[in-house]
């Protein structure tokens, strides 16, 4: 789903416009949701929360899902590509847009590490933090022979979970609470 049909392949799929959080389709009906930069453009808090709960209802019992959201900390907003939007007060963040020839309006909401994960559990979701994973794997894709990606490769896990709070995108993989699937 997007707000247009951007497809590269067609042939076995169908596209679906939806237009608020409410998803057309029964419950349980997924084994695989994939959310890519979607929570931070369907409103307010309680309409990210919504969302959750819908990607929850069309998840099989079984099933495991995919989300990724732009940090609320990262230095550039990538919509805008303006340093510290987010950063600011939400109604600061208009009239930044504005002053620097960028939008008119500010229409995103992007989440804080803490903040996504209270909302998965709110929703019965269970989620595993990818964002250490994905950042290594982007290097070896990007710049595997750059400088940064051999010191990368050297830096333990345990040393990198302090910087999680301000990777530049939050990554998730998630599922129904545990004890759901017992």
């Amino acid at each position: 789903m997007d707000v247009h049909d951007n497809r590269q392949v067609a042939d076995g799929y169908r596209y679906h416009h939806v237009r608020d959080t409410q998803l057309p389709f029964a419950d349980e009906s997924f084994d695989v949701v994939l959310t890519n930069h979607v929570i931070e453009h369907v409103g307010d808090e309680g309409t990210q929360r919504a969302h959750l709960a819908e990607l929850r209802r069309v998840l099989r019992p079984d099933g495991v899902g995919y989300l990724a959201v732009p940090n609320r900390w990262m230095l550039v907003e990538p919509h805008y590509k303006l340093a510290f939007l987010s950063w600011l007060p939400h109604a600061w963040r208009t009239p930044y847009l504005r002053l620097m020839g960028k939008g008119a309006v500010y229409d995103c909401e992007p989440l804080q590490m803490r903040q996504l994960e209270r909302f998965f559990a709110d929703a019965g979701l269970d989620c595993r933090n990818l964002c250490i994973d994905a950042l290594r794997t982007t290097f070896e894709i990007e710049r595997a022979k750059s400088a940064s990606a051999g010191v990368l490769r050297r830096i333990p896990d345990r040393a990198l979970l302090p910087l999680r709070r301000i990777i530049p995108t939050l990554i998730y993989r998630f599922h129904r609470t545990t004890s759901e699937n017992s």
